[in-house]
């Protein structure tokens, strides 16, 4: 059955906003999307107050293991922030305007800037799962078909019909995150981000494509959160954890194949171990942001 969607623009983002004001004193300047298995990152934020999102009107509720579905907002690091706890993707049925509604409503309440984080597969051979890697660029493989969350007549309230995407990953957020993981001794990968719709992972042929294009890390997220938020002026700061590395190659035969659900599985554990060097570098981050 097809998701139905609701009525989405302008009083929808205010009624959700105003909702928000209304349940917390907190006014995030920065907002925190978490992708599978690593909406842990919250749990050190002080005087959180946590609101599902079946609560918050028109917020589409997530429906894949490893995203809980709920905001907290607290204080991490000298910054109100909001992490999203969980996100949902287009594979799931809803439109790219309904998956980025969270962000519009964040910016709203007060966020300037976006940190998002996803779980990606690896495509460079020198990758190893459990790396963390800076977002320096993306390649918009879902936008090319034709599908964005800016598609249809343009509310000049939100932003200008024309985004530019040339710097979308912001170049000062990205050297605090550089010189952050230094100061912690984390290994920092950089690399391009490519999206895809999924569910499916990807086939080999796939991989060998994606590789061609230029692609260091491949997911099923993020992009269209990154598009809206400049849409809409934010700054924007991108962190993939690479949960697995994905062969180019055909397995041989008789070998033994991970189903998809074993796979997943296997995405949301590395995803859990990931989260303690995940946490340091965000909050490194944070804490620079703060005294800036």
């Amino acid at each position: 059955m097809a998701v139905q969607e609701q009525p989405y623009g302008w009083d929808e983002i205010e009624e959700a906003a105003s909702f928000l004001g209304e349940r917390t004193i907190l006014r995030p300047a920065v907002a925190i999307v978490t992708g599978s298995g690593l909406g842990a990152v919250a749990d050190e934020m002080e005087a959180a107050d946590i609101i599902p999102y079946g609560e918050i009107p028109c917020f589409p509720p997530t429906g894949v293991e490893g995203h809980a579905g709920e905001l907290a907002l607290g204080v991490l690091d000298g910054n109100e922030v909001a992490f999203m706890r969980g996100r949902v993707h287009f594979y799931e049925g809803y439109s790219l305007q309904r998956i980025t509604f969270p962000i519009r409503v964040l910016h709203k309440l007060g966020a300037g800037t976006l940190i998002v984080t996803n779980a990606a597969g690896g495509l460079r051979e020198d990758f190893a799962a459990g790396d963390l890697m800076l977002i320096t660029d993306h390649v918009n493989l879902v936008g090319m078909a034709g599908f964005s969350p800016l598609r249809g007549a343009n509310d000049p309230r939100l932003g200008p019909q024309f985004v530019e995407m040339s710097a979308a990953y912001d170049p000062g957020l990205r050297e605090i995150a550089v010189s952050v993981a230094g100061e912690l001794g984390l290994a920092l990968r950089q690399g391009t981000y490519v999206m895809c719709a999924g569910p499916t992972f990807e086939t080999p042929a796939d991989v060998r494509f994606l590789r061609l294009i230029g692609a260091d890390a491949v997911g099923m997220s993020t992009v269209p959160e990154v598009i809206v938020a400049r849409h809409e002026g934010m700054r924007v700061l991108g962190l993939s954890h690479i949960s697995n590395v994905i062969p180019g190659e055909l397995a041989p035969s008789g070998a033994e194949i991970s189903g998809e659900g074993s796979l997943h599985q296997e995405v949301l554990e590395a995803g859990r171990k990931a989260v303690p060097r995940l946490s340091l570098l965000i909050k490194g981050i944070l804490r620079r942001m703060a005294e800036a």
